[in-house]
């Protein structure tokens, strides 16, 4: 069943992303660490190893086939590169599955700037498997709570999502004069939860960092979620642990899982 994944020693971490074709990566992952009051930025964020590990097993592991990526970086070139890798193992086995965009990655950015670097790291092959959206980032209320949301999401049904945006200080408008402009303020992101009613059991969602929009996610979530935090790698993760919704949806977890190990 769904569990955290352990993370390698360093040495064996630059291996790992050398055998898949990912030295990219290493040398950009050397840069200096961001201060804790340098929030806002001109330059894209430096590659973490570690992080970017756990997305690309987390992919590999749990056989995943559509993810929807908020947010755009290092991540979705690693993403682009696990969803390739399931193609070539599973193209046949999901055939029967009710998977519209098969070994698909859609990106969903309220920077262009950003969206254009992490599509320019694609090669030709993994473009035409990643999509790219960009939609404005707005003030908003869920449940009488502040938060922000995307005026515009992708019409896919992820069974990865990745929680790693909107750019806190691109957020538009305010509510009640409340904005996320203050570097005391934080990310609290409600998009999931305006769709979490579509989501299949077997969904799994990521966040590094962000605790306290994991917890408003938690706070508010109403389907029956294991949420487990990962201290050493500051991440959290959900799993929707349901019941199959019917045929489809149980063929889809056993191709996960191994049905010895799936519970009922």
């Amino acid at each position: 069943m769904f569990k955290p994944i352990q993370v390698p020693n360093e040495k064996r971490l630059i291996q790992y992303f050398k055998s898949y074709g990912l030295n990219i990566l290493l040398k950009p992952s050397k840069k200096r660490e961001r201060f804790v009051n340098e929030m806002k930025v001109t330059d894209a964020y430096k590659p973490e190893l570690k992080d970017l590990y756990l997305l690309h097993q987390y992919t590999l592991r749990y056989k995943r086939t559509t993810i929807l990526e908020f947010g755009t970086g290092w991540s979705s070139l690693v993403f682009a590169n696990a969803l390739e890798i399931n193609k070539n193992k599973f193209s046949i086995k999901i055939r029967n599955l009710r998977r519209n965009n098969p070994f698909e990655l859609h990106c969903l950015d309220n920077e262009k700037k950003y969206l254009n670097i992490a599509r320019k790291r694609l090669s030709k092959k993994q473009l035409e498997k990643t999509n790219f959206h960009y939609s404005e980032a707005e003030m908003t209320t869920f449940n009488g709570r502040i938060c922000t949301q995307f005026k515009k999401l992708p019409l896919i049904n992820p069974d990865l999502i990745y929680l790693d945006g909107p750019d806190q200080f691109n957020i538009k408008d305010n509510v009640s004069g409340f904005n996320l402009e203050h570097k005391d303020m934080m990310p609290m992101s409600c998009d999931i939860l305006k769709f979490e009613h579509f989501l299949t059991p077997g969904t799994i969602i990521i966040t590094d960092g962000r605790a306290a929009n994991a917890r408003f996610l938690k706070t508010n979530f109403q389907r029956d979620w294991k949420y487990l935090y990962d201290k050493l790698n500051d991440q959290h993760l959900f799993y929707l642990k349901e019941p199959p919704l019917g045929k489809y949806n149980s063929k889809q977890l056993d191709f996960y899982f191994k049905k010895s190990t799936r519970k009922k």
